[in-house]
């Protein structure tokens, strides 16, 4: 197996994909971004250095000096704006490539998966080293949706795919078929706490996440787990939909049982 340069991001994906090379005996190398991932849950023996988001051509260095042959992103990572982002010279060259406004969108991803490339690594899938993690079709609940929640699930479906053409979000609340707010730049837990002030009398109420169409899967692959739950919860709303196939979902038993304690569902769908 070839080594791997993980870029971690925020969140528990970081540490599974860890875990799982350590079992695989599998080398690798960690760049933690700052401000991102959070540095007190990183064993201080891990092979591992830490670099700020706009720091390229070190992220480049550090790999080509650990011999690190293929790259994988996994985990959070907050859109900065690009005073946030302070680019070294081989970040600018790249947003220069795409311009100012596709900063952090699918756009600049796509740069960088061309200029990781270009040094001589490979970019794979977070799927392609953990595909245990990847969605399935079905219902992952004891909680199954009522024939209203379909409808808003089926709602929420299309409007998603409008929403991710536009380069936009990733995931849309419906409920009694009504879309109560799309995701924007704040991410899926803002979204939903933002929704709950949105709320119908009545009941009911689902966030549908998906892939966006033409979504790089290497790239930002969008993410469910216990916070998520949690948050649909506190709002108020009845359950959970992902596309099948192509969303993570991240400590999937410990996600399932808390669905469960909360008397939601979770279910996976297929997109056309």
């Amino acid at each position: 197996m070839k080594k791997l340069g993980i870029i971690a991001g925020a969140g528990a994906l970081p540490h599974c994909l860890i875990e799982a090379c350590e079992r695989m005996h599998r080398d690798f190398y960690v760049l933690g971004l700052k401000g991102q991932a959070n540095p007190k849950e990183y064993d201080k023996a891990l092979p591992m250095s830490w670099i700020r988001l706009g720091a390229v051509g070190k992220a480049f260095r550090i790999f080509k000096k650990n011999k690190v042959q293929e790259v994988v992103f996994i985990g959070g990572v907050k859109r900065p704006s690009l005073v946030g982002l302070w680019p070294d010279f081989k970040a600018f060259r790249l947003i220069s490539q795409v311009g100012l406004k596709a900063l952090g969108d699918d756009g600049l991803l796509k740069v960088i998966v061309k200029a990781v490339e270009s040094n001589g690594m490979k970019v794979v899938g977070i799927d392609e080293i953990l595909p245990h993690l990847l969605s399935k079709k079905g219902v992952y609940t004891r909680r199954v949706p009522t024939p209203q929640d379909s409808v808003d699930i089926k709602r929420g479906t299309e409007v998603a795919r409008l929403l991710g053409k536009a380069d936009v979000g990733q995931s849309v609340i419906v409920q009694q078929g009504l879309v109560l707010a799309l995701e924007g730049i704040e991410g899926t837990d803002a979204l939903i706490r933002r929704s709950s002030d949105l709320k119908r009398k009545g009941g009911g109420g689902v966030l549908v996440k998906m892939c966006k169409p033409q979504q790089d899967r290497r790239m930002d692959l969008p993410t469910i787990g216990p916070k998520t739950v949690q948050a649909v919860k506190n709002a108020g709303f009845a359950g959970i939909a992902v596309q099948s196939g192509a969303v993570l979902i991240s400590q999937a038993e410990q996600t399932i049982k808390l669905a469960n304690q909360l008397g939601l569902f979770i279910i996976g769908v297929d997109v056309k």
